[in-house]
């Protein structure tokens, strides 16, 4: 767990130094993703960085928390909303500051824990290992929401790795979630790195694979890039319907933005 929280706690401190050169006009100005601002997306990072840490820290009361939450939702109330809610007396730099507080000691309890050891979550249990990874996939992609509105492109971290690693895994889940059959062979998929490297994952194909950069990888399964907007390459059947769906975030199906388009709209 040592690498993958250090990647984890890169991932928050890159977003958080982005959030403190923020202006209060900046703190309001909509993104991309819903026309969120990036008071939101803080917002919504916090609330599930407390509940990460109740999970790891106190998992009977994660669960009385997460069956209040469903009553919420299940009476109409948007997460959005309830998020705003819960931190409305709170400006971006008093958001900012909680939510440094709440990721840094969420981390260190992470960081503690078995890889293995399983924590309760919404929906099925998880590894401690794949929910430290869905925490950076969940703060790269809304990260991402505000570079985007501030028209800046930022330096890959060290979390691309994990996120497109993620991205890969969650081939099926992509078909099962939408209750559609998982198309096969599986692709072969090969990323390049902006280091240099590359990533490569399944047996190499010529006829049935998935290529590119990994970051236009990460943007594509995380939803913040339509792949027409993207350098990657694919071929065959199966990765034609995978890059048009990719989804590698739990939830209800979702659709990627259109083609010119960054992040989702409505």
């Amino acid at each position: 767990m040592h690498d993958l929280t250090a990647d984890l706690l890169a991932e928050y401190r890159q977003l958080a130094d982005l959030c403190a050169t923020l202006s209060p006009d900046q703190w309001r100005q909509p993104t991309d993703f819903y026309g969120w601002t990036p008071w939101d997306e803080v917002a919504h990072l916090l609330f599930f960085d407390e509940t990460a840490l109740l999970a790891v820290s106190d998992p009977a009361g994660f669960k009385a928390d997460m069956s209040a939450l469903a009553r919420e939702m299940a009476a109409g109330k948007e997460i959005s909303a309830i998020a705003r809610h819960r931190f409305s007396l709170l400006d971006g730099d008093a958001l900012l500051t909680l939510w440094q507080e709440r990721h840094e000691a969420l981390v260190a309890a992470l960081a503690a824990m078995d890889a293995k050891e399983r924590l309760p979550w919404y929906g099925p249990p998880m590894s401690a290992r794949s929910f430290a990874t869905a925490r950076l996939m969940e703060t790269w992609a809304h990260g991402q929401d505000i570079w985007d509105m501030l028209g800046r492109e930022r330096e890959p971290g060290p979390g691309l790795r994990h996120i497109t690693h993620l991205g890969v895994t969650t081939y099926g889940w992509t078909f099962v979630n939408r209750k559609l059959p998982v198309p096969q062979p599986v692709p072969y998929v090969a990323l390049q790195t902006p280091t240099g490297e590359e990533w490569v994952w399944g047996e190499p194909s010529k006829d049935d694979f998935v290529r590119g950069p990994a970051l236009d990888f990460a943007l594509l399964v995380t939803q913040r890039r339509n792949r027409a907007d993207t350098r990657l390459e694919w071929a065959g059947d199966a990765a034609d319907q995978w890059t048009r769906l990719a989804q590698c975030f739990a939830g209800e199906p979702a659709d990627g933005p259109p083609p010119g388009a960054r992040g989702s709209q409505r």
